[in-house]
């Protein structure tokens, strides 16, 4: 007899099961209320499939609190009304060692006193946040409140790293910088407001990327780091690189109403790469730029990597060492779900295969950016180019496959709306003898939309809008707004 079970979907997935959330699906087992999933969704199969018998190695799914991999993984036996949770990749405790001066004065005194009343931190958990390093890479929307609640809780020596500049659509949600801070680089930006806020700390800043080459080199000498990145290659080098100096990572990410947060300290439990074994494929996920975020979200979610560093640093409490905690602010729900140490990760397994750091190429490789530039390219049409066919008379047909939502915002004249996750059922909607362009917001998930058409064997050509309707609105209509 099948069981009933409902299947939470990611935000990052409900584009393939028109934006339903939770699903509910039969099955006595994990695998059998997948394969049911994607009978009633066929669009989301290839993200969670590797083939018919192995799960994506950036794809996790949970019963209750455990990973069904560390269970009997997709033959684990599933009970009436069980929930499976499924989580894809979305971009240690110890106390800080004690420095010479890290003796308060009556003035920190009186400005730490409420943490001075805490048993649990008191004058010597108040020392070791003076005496200790923290590196925070990025210092947009996770680094902000991180930034800030470390600089108040006087943590005494604070890096940062980022090689941006403040845009004005920051300012949403990246709350260290400011309206004058427009154009400038965020360190900068972030460092004024940091010592704005405690004079007694010491702020370094690296207006770079963080990468292969220097990561070491920076990473060395910091006790702690705090990853508020946004994209695969740098969240593997940040998880290799304190991997092999020994470094806790506090990890947290956001995609629209749904964030994570962990600890991974390969001393103690789990890395990244035990986690997620290798990105998803470059464009599934989008980045806050292309799915957009709520704007309290990163708020939440930084603020939760920053108690995750203060007890890391004063040595008490219970580190999400070995957990990962979800947290969808929509439903607002968390779940804290067990993670294990893999005994087959390349990174900190049994027989790692990972010794060093890799070259900046490896990772490229690693995430699929060299390879999708290998690959044979999509045909692409610019703004201008296709105003001027348009202009000149040729049938082309124009399928915008963004959300209504976004659509609600700015519309495309004449396009056809299929969202993705019915594009390949309905191709037959579509005249191969005519040219057909797919537009989104920048140009990237339009590509994998490309890709599943040609995979199905739709035989006419199919043009990408490069930028998007973004492109079109900068270039072509500019009395339509820019999102």
């Amino acid at each position: 007899m099948e069981m009933a079970v409902t299947i939470l979907i990611p935000t990052a997935l409900r584009s393939f099961t028109e934006r339903n959330s939770e699903i509910s699906a039969q099955g006595t087992t994990a695998g059998q209320a997948l394969q049911n999933l994607t009978e009633q969704y066929p669009a989301i199969k290839k993200h969670l499939f590797l083939d018919e018998e192995n799960l994506r190695d950036f794809v996790n799914v949970f019963l209750g609190s455990d990973n069904i991999k560390n269970l009997k993984g997709l033959n684990t036996p599933l009970k009436d009304g069980d929930t499976l949770m499924i989580v894809p990749a979305i971009a240690g405790g110890r106390g800080a060692p004690a420095g010479e001066s890290d003796d308060l004065s009556n003035e920190e005194i009186a400005r730490y006193s409420r943490h001075l009343l805490l048993p649990e931190i008191g004058i010597e958990g108040q020392k070791k946040l003076k005496a200790a390093k923290v590196l925070i890479i990025g210092t947009g929307g996770l680094g902000s409140p991180l930034a800030l609640y470390l600089a108040a809780a006087g943590v005494g020596t604070i890096g940062l790293v980022d090689f941006d500049y403040v845009d004005e659509s920051n300012l949403q949600r990246q709350i260290i910088h400011g309206v004058k801070d427009v154009g400038r680089p965020k360190v900068a930006s972030a460092k004024d407001r940091l010592k704005s806020i405690n004079q007694h700390i010491n702020v370094v800043t690296y207006n770079e990327s963080l990468s292969s080459e220097n990561a070491l080199d920076i990473i060395k000498d910091f006790d702690i780091v705090a990853d508020g990145t946004d994209n695969y290659q740098t969240r593997y080098i940040v998880n290799d690189a304190c991997k092999f100096l020994g470094k806790p990572n506090v990890y947290g990410s956001v995609f629209q109403f749904e964030g994570q947060v962990s600890v991974f300290y390969a001393e103690k439990g789990a890395c990244y790469r035990c986690l997620y074994p290798s990105p998803p494929p470059p464009g599934l996920v989008p980045s806050c730029a292309e799915g957009g975020v709520l704007g309290v979200l990163p708020g939440i979610v930084g603020t939760l990597q920053a108690s995750e560093v203060i007890k890391l640093i004063v040595g008490g409490g219970k580190p999400l060492i070995g957990k990962l905690l979800t947290f969808d602010a929509w439903n607002m729900r968390f779940n804290e779900l067990n993670l294990e140490k893999s005994p087959n990760c390349p990174l900190c397994g049994e027989n790692p295969t990972i010794t060093e750091v890799g070259s900046d190429e490896y990772y490229c490789e690693f995430c699929g950016i060299k390879k999708q530039e290998q690959e044979k390219p999509i045909l692409a049409i610019t703004p201008t180019e296709l105003k001027e066919r348009l202009d000149n008379g040729d049938k082309i047909t124009i399928i915008d496959i963004r959300e209504p939502h976004e659509r609600a915002i700015v519309k495309f004249p004449g396009a056809v709306v299929i969202p993705p996750g019915q594009l390949v059922r309905r191709m037959d909607e579509l005249k191969p003898e005519v040219d057909t362009v797919l537009i989104c917001r920048e140009g990237k998930k339009s590509i994998l939309s490309i890709e599943d058409l040609t995979e199905a064997g739709y035989s006419g050509k199919l043009f990408n809008l490069i930028d998007g309707i973004k492109g079109w609105a900068r270039d072509v209509d500019t009395a339509l707004p820019i999102y």
